[in-house]
């Protein structure tokens, strides 16, 4: 039966995904198989594994830090938010349903911890570690009493528990103090240890905390983890993009809307890592200005997002920014966005039965009550975006949609799909605009294809009547990812004591 450890938090986003990461690379370094798991996770940027399930993001990138092929039994329910306090539930990967907060937490996710003893049980079965990630903070009373994630998962396994706190934010002793005093007796001895998370400054003038916190708790500080910036590890919660700023002096510019509802924004940080690329988020009453290229990202709610977009003057200038010749691409969501229609007559995303498109693309969209999750293989169309090489290979990315996309007139597509869930198929994917100048897809991961991403880039340089970059190399994102991983292992191991979370995990040294 395989060793535990479990990262808990005094709130959501204190660093619980990222320690848990570090972990699974820390263990995988060390020789063990380990192996990440969350019971219930609420995120809108989600994953198609190969057999088409859908899960959580931070759990993908856990699963490659361990050296793992993610699989929806590390993250068996999924929480997917769509508004006005309701979520689509997606349990082993699949959706069961929309719910409202009240009718989840009261009447169902209790239901569920069969389906998360089976998951848990299966991995302790084939790994040697496995390292669990909690919700929020296991002190939030008013949910306790159907909890599937925190303390209840954690007795389950007779897990110990270590307690993060976010210092950055402010606070810090005072969380971590109020929360020991609002758990049971039993739920206290879970908790070996507390981890101070992101932290600048003299290491000196924290000492004296220390001492504070175990007299108040009986617990010890077991590490002091700096603030990384930027380390190149996939952001699993949008509230991530709040800290992203775009770089200055950079050739490109990419301007990415940031929708309320955006998911799957991780289709964009392979751009993000390209040294010639300035990659922004447009907010609420911010400018769109004159970029190199325009990107409409994925919605968990596309209807509502495109209304923002009309409201706010966004979608005008859009239209605008196209007509004297900006580049645009949709992906998922903003392909249907770019359309002339979104119909939603079974009220899938909103009340609202249908609404007028930006009108890039002649196409209309309708939203069915089956989702769509695919792994696929594509190659490029006859047409290509800004007419760029893409080469002859295949390019890889994923599906998750429950829209269907008509076109009025016969048109390009973007990529012609070669393989779905891996069956050989042949079908056309997206759209181009007869310019080339406007492409809609539904393959998210599309940038993260090294070659595909270069050749955009530097066809957008060309445009600009620069060259391509000078000595530049095509950069393999996924080895950029390895590296990012290795490094926040190195930094995890010199600011926590590995020592005492292998014994109290029962591992020798």
């Amino acid at each position: 039966m395989a060793r535990t450890v479990m990262f808990q938090g005094t709130s959501s986003h204190v660093g619980k995904s990222i320690l848990t990461t570090a972990l699974c690379r820390i263990f995988r370094q060390d020789g063990y198989s380990v192996v990440p798991f969350k019971a219930q996770n609420m995120a809108l940027n989600s994953y198609v594994t190969p057999n088409g399930g859908e899960m959580g993001r931070a759990q993908v990138a856990q699963a490659e830090a361990a050296g793992l092929e993610p699989a929806v039994e590390m993250n068996p329910v999924l929480l997917k938010p769509t508004g006005n306090s309701r979520s689509q539930v997606i349990v082993m990967g699949r959706p069961i349903g929309m719910m409202s907060a009240s009718e989840y937490h009261a009447g169902h996710s209790l239901k569920l911890l069969g389906v998360i003893k089976d998951c848990l049980d299966e991995l302790q079965e084939r790994f040697e570690i496995v390292v669990i990630e909690g919700a929020g903070s296991p002190a939030e009373v008013n949910l306790k009493a159907n909890d599937i994630v925190n303390m209840r998962i954690a007795l389950m396994v007779e897990a110990p528990v270590f307690l993060i706190a976010d210092i950055d934010r402010g606070g810090a002793i005072a969380s971590v103090v109020g929360t020991m005093s609002l758990l049971e007796p039993q739920e206290q001895e879970r908790v070996q240890g507390i981890i101070l998370n992101k932290f600048r400054g003299d290491i000196e003038l924290l000492r004296p905390a220390f001492d504070i916190i175990l007299a108040k708790t009986g617990k010890p500080v077991v590490g002091v983890i700096p603030h990384l910036a930027d380390i190149g590890i996939d952001d699993e919660d949008s509230v991530s993009l709040d800290d992203k700023r775009a770089r200055s002096g950079c050739d490109l510019d990419i301007a990415v809307l940031r929708l309320p509802k955006i998911s799957n924004f991780t289709d964009f940080d392979a751009l993000s890592r390209e040294p010639d690329v300035s990659l922004r988020y447009v907010r609420e009453g911010e400018l769109l200005g004159t970029p190199d290229l325009i990107i409409l990202p994925g919605s968990k709610n596309t209807t509502e997002d495109l209304m923002y977009l009309q409201e706010q003057g966004f979608a005008a200038q859009i239209q605008k920014l196209a007509l004297q010749g900006t580049p645009v691409i949709g992906i998922c969501g903003g392909y249907q966005m770019l359309g002339l229609k979104l119909a939603d007559p079974l009220q899938t995303e909103s009340s609202l039965g249908e609404i007028l498109g930006i009108g890039l693309i002649p196409a209309i969209t309708t939203f069915a009550a089956e989702k769509l999750t695919h792994q696929v293989l594509a190659k490029a169309g006859g047409r290509t975006f800004l007419d760029i090489d893409a080469g002859e290979g295949e390019l890889r990315g994923y599906e998750i949609h429950m829209g269907r996309t008509e076109f009025a007139v016969p048109v390009s597509p973007a990529f012609s799909i070669v393989q779905r869930s891996g069956a050989p198929v042949e079908f056309g994917d997206g759209f181009i605009s007869d310019d080339k100048r406007v492409m809609g897809t539904y393959m998210h991961g599309i940038f993260d294809n090294d070659r595909y991403r270069r050749s955009m880039l530097d066809e957008l340089r060309r445009r600009k009547g620069l060259p391509e970059l000078a000595g530049s190399e095509v950069i393999s994102y996924k080895a950029n990812k390895e590296a990012a991983y290795d490094r926040l292992a190195e930094t995890v191991r010199s600011n926590l004591d590995m020592d005492y979370v292998r014994r109290v995990m029962g591992l020798q040294a």
